[in-house]
């Protein structure tokens, strides 16, 4: 017996949410900067360099506020044990270059992905490439063969961007390609121009989209200097306003705000590779009862940010834990676990207002323990690019993937992740593979409640605070700016730059 996707969910494709419309001829401008060459292998890592190029290059999936939807795929079905998929492409997909979109494009992604990993995406779990293999039945059907069944295979799969073969058949290093067609797609916007030195950036509506209407003619990505005075100016038509500029706009008609939880958070970064001490358990317990985190949230963010689950999953996820440990500021317990020992650490920060002042706390909480921390403060590339290298000891830093599947712990915490230096449990890695692979939900979240307990325990990150977002736009500019399921930052969403009919 065969799971089918009914076609009344591919209607779902051309019938999302309320929001809407768009005047003709409108070009949307935000705020730009250089996130890298806008295609799978050349952007940068984070939400701005990902968004960009996702808007460009389609997937067979999409994520709308409640979760997968059709998109290149039109439907697609699987066998009963979850290993083989068979999609069902649209008809009229085309290349921004003018050459049809067939399943062979699909087939040759999955095959070049396998060499060739993009910059973005969970195409490799436990060192192993999930797609055993990808063959095209005909024009427009692909059949995909999983080693075996998980539960986030599909939606890992299922966006992934997919590559134009006539293209990247040819390229031998996508990484050093710089020639014809680098950022061609099939996505609903085109690259018309790209300024690296100025991280300008500048995208039109692609005239032989298959799917919803482009909401702009153009879109444009500019340097500003102060963001908000570029905003007030009409420079750009988008902030993610400090909570203390709201008053400003909220009484005025020409302005709409849009609160949400980021699914980011701050979290301090222990280097137990490079720094015998940190190996001790108390030592990271310590820290992180002399972390003030509510006077973070009140200084540093101003109110507008909540406490992180020391679990890692956030406390308005379903599969939160609630019974874990809080780690509520606690000096006299900080002390008692180090015992009287003194520690002397660098702490590594970007340097942004907020991270600056962050660790600058985060130094006198320590420091009334017996830790001292010398804050070290460099451009955020830099400190990176050390949170990858593990050339840290502390580190301060602030990023997402905090939302939907609860499978986002594997992405830190897992075999290749490798951004946790120096700590591992084998409980744990044993209940990540575990619960992706259990397909009765009460079991699986009972394992998720496990691993959260473990995290709590352990340590291995002090997390902090996530911030809430609170995003400012002139409705009647542009009013589609929508939310994911998964993803609270109302530009880096696809379907924002879209016309979604009521």
């Amino acid at each position: 017996m065969k799971k089918t996707i009914a076609a009344a969910l591919c209607a779902l494709c051309m019938l999302w949410g309320i929001g809407v419309v768009s005047s003709e001829a409108t070009t949307l401008r935000l705020e730009g900067g250089n996130v890298g060459v806008p295609n799978p292998f050349r952007h940068t890592i984070r939400g701005p360099g990902i968004a960009r190029m996702q808007i460009l290059y389609d997937s067979l999936l999409e994520k709308d506020e409640n979760g997968e939807i059709p998109w290149l795929a039109e439907s697609w079905e699987s066998n009963e044990d979850g290993t083989v998929y068979t999609f069902r492409l649209r008809e009229n997909a085309f290349w921004h270059d003018g050459e049809p979109l067939t399943a062979e494009d699909v087939a040759f992604t999955f095959a070049y992905y396998r060499k060739h990993l993009p910059v973005y995406g969970r195409l490799t779990v436990g060192g192993e490439y999930i797609v055993a293999d990808a063959r095209a039945l005909d024009a427009r059907t692909v059949e995909m063969t999983l080693p075996r069944f998980d539960n986030t295979y599909l939606a890992s799969v299922g966006s992934a961007r997919i590559l134009p073969k006539h293209i990247w058949e040819k390229v031998d290093d996508p990484t050093a390609y710089d020639g014809e067609g680098v950022a061609v797609g099939s996505g609903p916007y085109r690259l018309d121009r790209f300024d690296a030195k100025q991280g300008a950036y500048r995208y039109v509506a692609f005239e032989r989209y298959w799917g919803p209407k482009p909401a702009a003619e153009a879109v444009e990505w500019v340097p500003v200097g102060d963001r908000t005075l570029a905003f007030e100016k009409g420079e750009i038509d988008l902030i993610n306003a400090p909570v203390d500029l709201l008053p400003r706009y909220k009484n005025d008609p020409a302005f709409t705000i849009m609160t949400a939880h980021s699914l980011h958070s701050y979290r301090l970064m222990m280097n137990m590779e490079a720094v015998p001490a940190l190996r001790d358990v108390a030592v990271r317990k310590a820290a992180a009862y002399a972390l003030d985190r509510e006077g973070l949230v009140k200084s540093v963010a101003r109110g507008s940010a909540a406490v992180s689950s020391m679990g890692y999953v956030p406390t308005e996820s379903p599969w939160h834990n609630p019974e874990i440990e809080r780690y509520a500021r606690d000096p006299l317990r900080a002390k008692e676990l180090l015992g009287g020992r003194s520690f002397s650490f660098s702490l590594l920060t970007d340097n942004t207002p907020e991270g600056t002042k962050a660790a600058e706390l985060i130094k006198l909480s320590l420091a009334a323990v017996g830790i001292d921390a010398a804050v070290k403060s460099v451009e955020a590339r830099t400190r990176d690019n050390a949170m990858r290298t593990g050339e840290y000891e502390l580190l301060l830093v602030n990023f997402g993937g905090l939302g939907g599947d609860p499978d986002f712990i594997r992405a830190l915490y897992g075999v290749e992740a490798g951004l946790v230096k120096g700590w591992s449990n084998a409980e744990m890695s044993e209940l990540l593979n575990a619960q992706a692979a259990e397909r009765d939900g009460d079991v699986r979240k009972a394992m998720v409640f496990r691993i959260q307990e473990i995290l709590a325990e352990e340590v291995p990150v002090v997390m902090l605070f996530g911030m809430v977002d609170n995003f400012v736009y002139r409705s009647g500019k542009h009013d589609g700016w929508m939310c994911r399921y998964d993803h609270n930052k109302v530009d880096h969403n696809k379907l924002s730059y879209l016309i979604r009919k009521p």
